[in-house]
């Protein structure tokens, strides 16, 4: 509808979830949004509504699909952990044993976990690129692998915002001969028929919604007084909102921000992991497998986020920065709002994407008000 009402289900239970979402974009908090949620592997929200570009011309759909930055980063993990659960990887084995380059510059005993968990010192570039490196895999590795750590790998997190996509999606390639949005693509996403993409074809363009950047004192890198660390991450090369209108960025492979889908498909992948590995009555991986990404890798205040986290294996843990309501629990989010959260013990995924951003990179109030309402909703126990 060219209105931009909202459509979609919801379950009678849940009709706080729908009043909210309606309210965020009532009152311009949202300007085009979706939300999703499963329980026991069903689908109780699947909310969409508003409009897919600032001028409010275009409604958003129910197949309407937008840059979810971070969020793309829950699919690497994801990823990673179906590799290992066929015994492929190891995460405590040195990322050196699959690439071999890796061990550079004093990073032998760097782990996969410590890829994974935003520890491993790497979280950015020490040499100076530009926007076009992001688009050339073999470039922003090839760098990574031949410099030194900023921190010692182990001893705190610092978040890896572009980079981490680029360290695990290298070692998915070592391992499987195939890169890292090709085995999302062929393993995960198209056995589930879930519209989610890492690197985005063409064909699909006109459907992906516009994003409208947060105010710029709210921007990421925003404030002077930012450590080096802080400046390397933000500043090299610099996040551009413009950059996921291109071709160039929506076609490239960037594991860990360049993602495009929308909240059934974040929701509807995430029931994996919040059922045991089992999906639309498919096993993708072992129970086992999937608790693995709750073992705690490193807590404290973040280098890079400056707030204190929890990093399991590619996801924050109940506990950290974020409230969650059981231990089983973990989640990411995208700069700009973009939320998923996997409960395990609730057997539940919730997942937000939107357009208009907000200077967050670990999701707002949005966000939030949705996953409290689903809560709230819940049956006892």
């Amino acid at each position: 509808m060219a209105d931009g009402s909202v459509q979609g289900l919801t379950q009678d239970r849940y009709g706080g979830v729908r009043a909210a979402f309606e309210a965020n974009l009532a009152s311009g908090a949202d300007v085009g949004a979706a939300f999703c949620a499963t329980v026991e592997g069903e689908t109780v929200v699947d909310l969409w509504g508003g409009f897919a570009d600032p001028a409010r011309t275009r409604a958003w759909e129910r197949d309407t699909i937008v840059n979810v930055y971070s969020t793309t980063k829950t699919m690497t993990a994801l990823t990673a952990l179906l590799v290992a659960d066929r015994g492929e990887l190891d995460f405590d084995a040195p990322v050196a044993r699959y690439w071999p380059e890796f061990a550079a510059n004093g990073k032998a005993d760097i782990k996969v976990s410590h890829l994974m968990s935003h520890s491993a010192g790497l979280s950015g570039w020490k040499q100076p690129i530009t926007k076009a490196d992001l688009y050339d895999w073999e470039k922003a590795t090839s760098l990574l692998a031949a410099q030194a750590p900023f921190w010692e790998p182990g001893t705190a997190s610092g978040y890896h915002a572009l980079t981490q996509g680029y360290l695990v999606g290298e070692v998915v390639r070592r391992i499987t001969g195939k890169s890292l949005g090709t085995v999302f693509r062929e393993e995960i996403a198209e056995p589930l028929g879930a519209d989610f993409h890492i690197g985005l074809p063409a064909s699909q363009d006109a459907r992906v919604a516009e994003l409208i950047p947060p105010p710029a004192a709210d921007a990421v890198g925003a404030g002077d007084n930012r450590t080096w660390v802080q400046k390397n991450m933000s500043d090299n090369p610099g996040i551009d909102v413009a950059e996921t209108r291109t071709r160039a960025w929506r076609g490239a492979e960037i594991p860990a921000a360049g993602g495009a889908g929308n909240a059934r498909s974040v929701a509807q992948i995430h029931a994996i992991l919040a059922n045991g590995g089992e999906a639309q009555g498919r096993r993708f991986l072992s129970e086992a497998g999937c608790r693995k990404a709750l073992e705690l890798q490193i807590e404290g205040v973040d280098l890079v986020l400056n707030v204190p986290v929890r990093f399991g294996l590619g996801f924050g843990l109940a506990g950290g920065l974020v409230p969650l309501p059981n231990p089983g629990s973990m989640y990411w989010g995208g700069y700009g709002g973009s939320l998923a959260i996997i409960d395990m013990d609730a057997r539940t995924s919730f997942a937000f994407a939107m357009n208009k951003m907000a200077g967050t990179t670990t999701g707002d109030m949005r966000a939030f008000s949705l996953a409290m309402a689903m809560w709230q909703g819940m049956p006892a126990g």
